[in-house]
């Protein structure tokens, strides 16, 4: 249990020192995201970002435990 913390830990310092870099890739502004702005209201559902990034993450698992 000890490692998948480490590692998991050791990616979000990662994500968090590349995040300038990361925000500016289209991720949470695909075509199929849903953005609903009213004048006091804005709902954001990133379905298309999020069907992706499961996809991406679903074939890298597999991967990973097929070794």
């Amino acid at each position: 249990m000890h490692r998948p913390l480490i590692l998991f830990g050791v990616l979000l310092i990662l994500v968090g020192v590349a995040w300038p870099w990361l925000s500016k890739l289209p991720f949470g502004r695909l075509p199929g995201d849903i953005i609903v702005e009213r004048e006091n209201f804005r709902f954001y559902f990133p379905l298309t970002t999020g069907l992706l990034l499961s996809a991406i993450l679903s074939l890298l698992l597999w991967w990973w435990y097929r070794k």
